[in-house]
Protein backbone atom coordinates (compact mmCIF):
# COMPACT_ATOMS: atom_id res chain seq x y z
CA UNK A 1 0.00 0.00 0.00
CA UNK A 2 1.32 3.46 -0.91
CA UNK A 3 2.05 5.96 1.87
CA UNK A 4 -0.81 8.11 0.54
CA UNK A 5 -3.25 5.23 0.93
CA UNK A 6 -1.82 4.32 4.34
CA UNK A 7 -2.50 7.82 5.66
CA UNK A 8 -6.12 7.90 4.45
CA UNK A 9 -6.76 4.31 5.55
CA UNK A 10 -5.47 5.10 9.06
CA UNK A 11 -7.65 8.20 9.31
CA UNK A 12 -10.70 6.27 8.12
CA UNK A 13 -9.98 3.46 10.59
CA UNK A 14 -9.49 5.77 13.58
CA UNK A 15 -12.41 6.83 15.77
CA UNK A 16 -12.84 8.06 19.34
CA UNK A 17 -12.95 4.76 21.21
CA UNK A 18 -15.57 4.65 23.96
CA UNK A 19 -14.69 1.21 25.32
CA UNK A 20 -11.18 -0.21 25.40
CA UNK A 21 -10.17 -3.83 25.91
CA UNK A 22 -8.29 -3.70 29.25
CA UNK A 23 -6.52 -7.00 28.51
CA UNK A 24 -4.66 -5.60 25.49
CA UNK A 25 -1.54 -3.52 26.08
CA UNK A 26 0.60 -1.46 23.72
CA UNK A 27 3.94 -3.11 22.94
CA UNK A 28 6.96 -1.28 24.32
CA UNK A 29 8.48 -0.78 20.88
CA UNK A 30 5.27 0.86 19.69
CA UNK A 31 4.99 2.98 22.81
CA UNK A 32 8.50 4.34 22.19
CA UNK A 33 7.33 5.52 18.76
CA UNK A 34 4.31 7.23 20.31
CA UNK A 35 6.57 8.92 22.85
CA UNK A 36 8.71 10.21 19.99
CA UNK A 37 5.59 11.52 18.25
CA UNK A 38 4.95 13.67 21.33
CA UNK A 39 8.55 14.86 21.53
CA UNK A 40 8.62 15.72 17.82
CA UNK A 41 5.32 17.61 17.85
CA UNK A 42 5.55 21.17 16.52
CA UNK A 43 4.74 24.22 18.64
CA UNK A 44 4.74 27.97 18.13
CA UNK A 45 8.32 29.30 18.18
CA UNK A 46 9.32 25.70 19.00
CA UNK A 47 8.78 26.52 22.70
CA UNK A 48 7.10 23.22 23.69
CA UNK A 49 5.06 24.73 26.57
CA UNK A 50 3.94 21.34 27.80
CA UNK A 51 4.56 18.28 29.91
CA UNK A 52 3.09 14.86 29.13
CA UNK A 53 2.11 12.76 32.14
CA UNK A 54 1.76 9.06 31.30
CA UNK A 55 -0.49 7.82 34.09
CA UNK A 56 0.02 4.07 34.50
CA UNK A 57 -0.60 3.96 38.26
CA UNK A 58 -3.89 2.09 38.77
CA UNK A 59 -4.81 3.96 41.95
CA UNK A 60 -4.29 7.33 40.27
CA UNK A 61 -6.42 6.33 37.31
CA UNK A 62 -9.24 5.32 39.65
CA UNK A 63 -9.05 8.77 41.23
CA UNK A 64 -9.09 10.43 37.82
CA UNK A 65 -12.22 8.58 36.63
CA UNK A 66 -14.77 10.63 38.60
CA UNK A 67 -12.90 13.77 37.51
CA UNK A 68 -13.44 12.59 33.90
CA UNK A 69 -17.22 12.39 33.93
CA UNK A 70 -16.81 8.72 34.91
CA UNK A 71 -15.63 7.79 31.42
CA UNK A 72 -14.35 4.20 31.50
CA UNK A 73 -11.55 4.87 29.00
CA UNK A 74 -9.44 6.32 31.81
CA UNK A 75 -9.05 2.93 33.48
CA UNK A 76 -9.56 0.53 30.57
CA UNK A 77 -7.01 1.91 28.12
CA UNK A 78 -3.43 0.70 27.89
CA UNK A 79 -1.75 4.10 28.27
CA UNK A 80 -3.34 7.30 29.57
CA UNK A 81 -1.57 10.55 28.70
CA UNK A 82 -2.47 13.80 30.43
CA UNK A 83 -1.45 16.94 28.55
CA UNK A 84 -0.30 19.60 30.99
CA UNK A 85 0.70 23.06 29.81
CA UNK A 86 2.50 26.05 31.25
CA UNK A 87 0.37 28.59 33.07
CA UNK A 88 2.66 31.38 31.94
CA UNK A 89 5.74 31.90 29.77
CA UNK A 90 8.66 33.63 31.47
CA UNK A 91 11.80 35.27 30.16
CA UNK A 92 13.80 32.58 31.96
CA UNK A 93 11.91 29.82 30.14
CA UNK A 94 12.51 31.50 26.79
CA UNK A 95 16.18 31.99 27.69
CA UNK A 96 16.49 28.29 28.47
CA UNK A 97 14.96 27.44 25.10
CA UNK A 98 17.34 29.78 23.29
CA UNK A 99 20.32 28.25 25.10
CA UNK A 100 19.14 24.75 24.16
CA UNK A 101 18.73 25.84 20.54
CA UNK A 102 22.26 27.22 20.42
CA UNK A 103 23.73 24.04 21.91
CA UNK A 104 21.73 21.70 19.68
CA UNK A 105 22.56 23.56 16.48
CA UNK A 106 26.13 24.48 17.47
CA UNK A 107 25.42 28.18 17.22
CA UNK A 108 26.67 31.23 19.07
CA UNK A 109 23.87 32.10 21.50
CA UNK A 110 24.47 35.79 20.73
CA UNK A 111 23.22 35.17 17.19
CA UNK A 112 19.82 34.22 18.61
CA UNK A 113 19.31 37.31 20.75
CA UNK A 114 17.08 38.92 18.13
CA UNK A 115 14.87 35.84 18.06
CA UNK A 116 14.76 35.75 21.86
CA UNK A 117 13.79 39.42 22.01
CA UNK A 118 11.01 38.86 19.48
CA UNK A 119 9.52 35.96 21.47
CA UNK A 120 9.67 37.94 24.72
CA UNK A 121 8.07 40.94 23.02
CA UNK A 122 5.19 38.73 21.86
CA UNK A 123 4.53 36.31 24.70
CA UNK A 124 5.84 38.10 27.80
CA UNK A 125 5.36 41.78 27.05
CA UNK A 126 2.79 41.79 24.24
CA UNK A 127 -1.02 41.37 24.21
CA UNK A 128 -0.78 37.56 24.06
CA UNK A 129 0.73 37.57 27.55
CA UNK A 130 -2.83 38.21 28.80
CA UNK A 131 -4.05 34.92 27.36
CA UNK A 132 -0.82 32.94 27.56
CA UNK A 133 -2.31 29.96 29.40
CA UNK A 134 -4.91 29.57 26.67
CA UNK A 135 -2.14 29.94 24.04
CA UNK A 136 -0.17 27.11 25.68
CA UNK A 137 -3.23 24.88 25.82
CA UNK A 138 -3.78 25.35 22.08
CA UNK A 139 -0.21 24.20 21.46
CA UNK A 140 -0.90 20.94 23.30
CA UNK A 141 -3.72 20.10 20.90
CA UNK A 142 -1.13 19.91 18.12
CA UNK A 143 0.65 17.19 20.13
CA UNK A 144 -2.69 15.48 20.76
CA UNK A 145 -3.38 15.25 17.03
CA UNK A 146 0.15 14.07 16.37
CA UNK A 147 0.05 11.14 18.77
CA UNK A 148 -3.45 10.12 17.66
CA UNK A 149 -2.48 10.01 13.99
CA UNK A 150 0.77 8.20 14.78
CA UNK A 151 -1.21 5.67 16.81
CA UNK A 152 -3.67 5.12 13.96
CA UNK A 153 -0.80 4.34 11.57
CA UNK A 154 0.27 1.66 14.06
CA UNK A 155 -3.32 0.39 14.36
CA UNK A 156 -3.44 1.59 17.97
CA UNK A 157 -6.72 3.10 19.07
CA UNK A 158 -7.18 6.39 20.84
CA UNK A 159 -9.70 8.73 22.36
CA UNK A 160 -9.17 12.46 22.96
CA UNK A 161 -10.43 13.37 26.42
CA UNK A 162 -11.60 16.94 26.93
CA UNK A 163 -14.31 15.95 29.38
CA UNK A 164 -12.17 16.36 32.46
CA UNK A 165 -12.10 18.58 35.54
CA UNK A 166 -8.68 20.26 35.17
CA UNK A 167 -8.50 21.51 38.76
CA UNK A 168 -9.31 18.05 40.11
CA UNK A 169 -6.69 16.56 37.80
CA UNK A 170 -4.12 19.07 39.04
CA UNK A 171 -4.80 18.08 42.64
CA UNK A 172 -4.67 14.34 41.97
CA UNK A 173 -1.54 14.54 39.82
CA UNK A 174 0.32 16.92 42.11
CA UNK A 175 0.37 19.80 39.63
CA UNK A 176 -0.90 22.38 42.08
CA UNK A 177 1.77 24.95 42.91
CA UNK A 178 3.79 23.94 39.83
CA UNK A 179 4.21 25.87 36.56
CA UNK A 180 1.87 23.40 34.80
CA UNK A 181 -1.89 22.79 34.67
CA UNK A 182 -3.92 19.97 33.13
CA UNK A 183 -5.41 20.81 29.73
CA UNK A 184 -6.74 17.54 28.26
CA UNK A 185 -5.85 13.85 27.95
CA UNK A 186 -5.56 11.03 25.42
CA UNK A 187 -6.46 7.41 26.09
CA UNK A 188 -4.56 4.88 23.97
CA UNK A 189 -4.93 1.14 23.57
CA UNK A 190 -7.15 -1.27 21.66
CA UNK A 191 -10.89 -1.14 21.07
CA UNK A 192 -13.19 -3.60 22.76
CA UNK A 193 -15.28 -5.81 20.50
CA UNK A 194 -18.24 -4.52 22.53
CA UNK A 195 -17.70 -0.90 21.46
CA UNK A 196 -20.62 -0.26 19.11
CA UNK A 197 -19.11 2.99 17.80
CA UNK A 198 -16.45 1.13 15.81
CA UNK A 199 -19.12 0.23 13.26
CA UNK A 200 -20.52 3.75 12.93
CA UNK A 201 -19.79 5.67 9.74
CA UNK A 202 -17.84 8.90 10.06
CA UNK A 203 -19.98 12.02 9.82
CA UNK A 204 -18.18 14.77 7.91
CA UNK A 205 -19.52 17.82 6.06
CA UNK A 206 -18.90 17.85 2.28
CA UNK A 207 -15.42 18.90 1.20
CA UNK A 208 -16.69 21.95 -0.72
CA UNK A 209 -18.40 23.15 2.45
CA UNK A 210 -15.23 22.84 4.56
CA UNK A 211 -12.35 23.58 2.21
CA UNK A 212 -12.19 26.79 0.17
CA UNK A 213 -9.32 27.45 -2.21
CA UNK A 214 -8.52 31.12 -2.69
CA UNK A 215 -6.83 31.73 -6.05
Amino acid sequence: MSIENQIIEALEWRYAVKKFDPTKKIKQEHWKILEESLLLSPSSYGLQPWKFLVVQNVALRKQLTPASWNQTQVEDCSHYVVLATLKTITEDYIGSFIQSTAETRHMDVASLMGYQKMIIGDLVQGPRSKVIEHWAQKQSYIAMGNIMHSAALLKIDSCPMEGIDPKAYDKILGLENTPYASAAAVALGYRSSEDKYQLAKKVRFPKDQIIKVLM
